[in-house]
């Protein structure tokens, strides 16, 4: 039944993004150890049962064969912008203090509809997280010209010096298990360890890759620049940019400022990270799923007769 609970709690996550899994998919982000083949078994008796529904490989809480397709679709239009994901880590890598770069969103999940944005979680080096971001952001303004903005989504930063998500959560230990590193094996490797509080949620975790090959020399501009600014002078420059971009940001969350999703534009911005507010996204999606997950066990537990 422990294996039963937790297939169904897994669906009831990705059930929130109308998301169906394959057996492996499901096996991969159980918060139990448990075999394929178990996982098979359980699913297809559920199957059975009428609590869950299968459209070809995929397996759902949802009676819609459309989302099988629609997943397929999804699959096919990340593989295309993964090729220019991984080229553009690449570029963001280039800059000055950035230490590693990893796909995150839905992009890092194979999952991309038509208006899908390529999606970054950054790593620099300690006390140098807003050089890092403004440089980077000063790029972005760049790609506008080209109406490439969506190909640089930069939403959340962190230095060397604090590498452990404070979120720990379901939500926070999905997205850590679905990084897709591309660059910056030193920072990559120490971030991965620091978060090993996500193989309490996902066993899986611990199965990850910390690493990437293929690590090159950074270019000497990166490496002149920070010389540069690895004294007093980087100090100042780094505290005032914090401050600037912290009162800009409050500004406009207090003027109730959406972005082009109609979500509201929020940013979290200390010392070591710069971040989306917990309390927006995140903490919604956890409100639901704990509500989802409540609906599925009291259905598990209905007898079918009282159902009709």
């Amino acid at each position: 039944m422990v294996v039963r609970s937790s297939i169904l709690k897994t669906l009831a996550y990705f059930d929130l993004f109308s998301y169906p899994l394959a057996i492996e998919d499901v096996c991969w982000f159980l918060e139990v150890e448990a075999t394929q083949e178990e996982v098979r078994q359980e699913l297809e008796t559920m199957v059975h049962e009428g609590r869950v529904f299968r459209s070809g490989p995929f397996y759902s809480l949802q009676n819609e064969p459309g989302l099988a397709a629609r997943r397929l679709r999804g699959e096919a239009h990340a593989d295309e912008l993964l090729v220019i994901a991984n080229k553009g880590a690449r570029l963001l890598y280039r800059f000055p203090f950035v230490r590693a770069v990893c796909i995150s969103g839905s992009l890092s999940k194979r999952c991309a509809d038509e208006k899908a944005d390529i999606d970054y979680f950054i790593i620099t080096m300690a006390n140098r997280i807003w050089i890092a971001r403004t440089l980077l952001h000063l790029f972005k303004k760049l790609t506008y010209l080209r109406g490439h903005q969506h190909r640089y989504c930069m939403n959340y930063f962190i230095d060397e010096e604090a590498l452990e998500v404070k979120e720990k959560n379901i939500f926070t230990a999905i997205e850590l298990l679905t990084l897709m590193p591309v660059c910056g094996n030193g920072g990559l490797v120490k971030f991965f360890q620091a978060n090993n509080w996500a193989s309490q949620y996902l066993p899986h975790y611990n199965d990850r890759p910390r690493e990437v090959p293929g690590e090159h020399r950074p270019p000497w501009l990166k490496r002149t620049i920070e010389r540069l600014f690895d004294h007093r002078l980087g100090d100042r420059l780094e505290n005032y940019l914090r401050g600037l971009t912290d009162s800009r940001w409050q500004k406009k969350t207090e003027r109730g400022e959406v972005n082009m999703k109609g979500e509201a534009m929020t940013l979290q911005c200390g010392q070591h990270f710069s971040r989306p507010n917990p309390e927006i996204f995140q903490q919604r999606i956890l409100n639901r799923y704990h509500r989802r997950v409540k609906e599925v066990i009291a259905e598990r537990v209905t007898p079918a007769c009282e159902k009709k």
